[in-house]
Order: structure tokens, then C-alpha cells, then sequence
């Protein structure tokens, strides 16, 4: 069994909003995914992390904090004002002890032998009659694509589950039942075999999985918000990009729509990537 865990960053509203007040015009869905006997050996070493930290604060009198509040999010790492309001622990961390929280979850990505697959949405580029939930599905049909792919390819024995942040019970349902459509009916591009019945939801606090795809999806969106295909936490990711056997795309990552200019100048980076540089390309 594979577990693929899904967070996303960016908006869901379609709406790119007016030139006097624009809106953020990306989306990103990420999956990252690892051999279930590897789960507890990431479990424990982000889980140790945390504890550690936790009992130095009880210790310090800068509070108690059991697991489930040790969430982390990018944007509460990045996002002082975020921070204090919505997480007392990291907030009460020094800027040393996040770096390192930061860190071993970044050095999971290698450690555990992950997988990672990802779709833009360039909402620039979407049809009028796009909402927040078709956007959604949409990236979700691509990610269950390449997951479909990729487990064919290099484990054809085993299945895939997909873990998922507990939103809302609407967009759940919505995901729930395209999911099914799924798996009796495929899609025009794939048969889906390998992914098993339904995606589990689960709250973010409580899963270590859901919190690093929230990380790496954040790492993705800054890069194509940027375009700046140099971004050092990108760099870390691309060698877990998922990739053919054969293959010399970037078979992990989906860009949409078609229209999107973003396409080109992601390729043009992979490319670049391929080939041992890292110079700036695209932005």
C-alpha cells in the first residue's frame, strides 16, 4: 500500500478579480506519497521533533502543547501576523527551532522515498464557467492520473490511498463522488486500478503527511508565482518529481489550462534542470 497525501495552496476562487483589485490567479494541488512501511518511520521522526520542542517550551513556562497542537503550516512559518493569532506553538518558538521543524520535514522528502505530483491551475486561462468545486476536481483528476500512472509503472502489486485535509463536508462529498466516478467509469486518458475506493479525510493537525504536502504545495506555488523555477525549496523537491522510466517530461507535474504561457516556461526549466543547471529560467 502507497499513501498519498493531498494539500493545496493558492485559492480556489476562479476569479482572477479586476485590474484595480486583482486576485491570486494560481491554484496548486499537491500529493506526495510513500510505501506504507515507511509511514512509521516518518511518523516518529516528525513526531519526535515536535515532542522535543514542546517539552523545552513546557519547560521554559512558554506553554503546553500536545501533539495535535504542533500543526505546521506554511503560511503560519511564513506569516508572522498568522503565526501568533493561530498557533501558539510555533509562535513561541524562536526563529532557530522553526528552521529545524522546517527542516526535518523537508528531509523526509529523501528519507522516505517519496513520490511527488502536483497541477497548476493558471486561473487566468479558465472558462466563465469554472467554480471553486470544478476547479478543484479538475486538479484532483489530474493527480489521480499520475498516480495512476506512476503505481502501474513501478508497483503494479500494490494500492494507492489517498489521504486528504478534512475541509468542509460539501467539497468532501464532491471529491468523494468524482472519486467513484473514477473508478467505475475511468476517464478519457486512464483506467483507474491501483487507487483504491474512496480518499480518506482526515483533520490536518492530526496527520504529519497532510502538513508536509502543505509545505511542498506552497513550494510550488511561490515558484510559478515568481516564475522563478530557482526557488531553492523547489530544487529540493524536483528530484522526487515523478518521472517515467522513460520518459524526459515532467510527467509529475500538470500545468493548466493549455493556454497557460506557464507551460512553456516550466518545461523550459525541467530542461534545464535535466541538465545540471540551476540558473534562473522563466521569470
Amino acid at each position: 500500500m502507497y499513501f498519498f497525501y493531498f494539500d493545496e495552496s493558492g485559492s480556489r476562487d476562479p476569479s482572477i478579480g479586476t485590474p484595480e483589485k486583482p486576485k491570486n490567479h494560481l491554484y496548486v494541488l499537491l500529493a506526495v506519497g510513500m510505501y506504507e512501511g515507511q509511514w512509521h518511520h516518518f511518523e516518529r521522526t516528525v513526531s519526535n521533533t515536535k515532542l522535543e520542542l514542546a517539552d523545552y517550551l513546557c519547560q521554559e513556562r512558554k506553554g503546553k502543547f500536545d501533539l495535535a497542537a504542533c500543526e505546521i503550516k506554511s503560511n503560519w512559518i511564513r506569516n508572522s501576523k498568522e503565526r501568533k493569532e493561530k498557533s501558539p506553538f510555533l509562535h513561541a518558538l524562536d526563529s532557530e527551532d522553526r528552521e529545524r521543524l522546517v527542516a526535518t520535514f523537508f528531509e523526509q522528502i529523501v528519507e522516505r522515498n517519496t513520490v511527488i505530483m502536483a497541477a497548476v491551475v493558471d486561473k487566468r486561462y479558465l472558462h466563465d464557467h469554472m467554480t471553486h468545486e470544478t476547479l478543484h476536481k479538475k486538479a484532483y483528476e489530474f493527480l489521480l492520473e499520475r498516480i495512476e500512472n506512476y503505481m502501474n509503472e513501478y508497483h503494479s502489486r500494490h494500492r494507492a490511498l489517498i489521504v486528504m485535509d478534512d475541509t468542509s463536508k460539501e467539497l468532501n462529498q464532491a471529491v468523494a463522488m468524482k472519486h467513484a466516478f473514477f473508478q467505475r467509469a475511468g476517464n478519457q486518458n486512464t483506467r483507474f486500478k491501483h487507487i483504491v475506493e474512496y480518499p480518506f479525510f482526515t483533520r490536518s493537525e492530526l496527520s504529519n503527511g497532510v502538513q508536509l504536502a502543505d509545505l511542498l504545495a506552497y513550494n510550488v506555488y511561490r515558484a510559478f508565482k515568481d516564475e522563478n523555477f530557482s526557488y531553492p525549496y523547489l530544487q529540493l523537491m524536483l528530484p522526487n518529481l515523478y518521472s517515467r522510466k522513460e520518459g524526459k517530461a515532467m510527467d509529475g507535474l500538470k500545468v493548466w489550462p493549455e493556454k497557460s504561457p506557464l507551460i512553456e516556461k516550466a518545461r523550459q526549466a525541467w530542461k534545464v534542470y535535466k541538465n545540471g543547471n540551476l540558473l534562473k529560467v522563466g521569470a
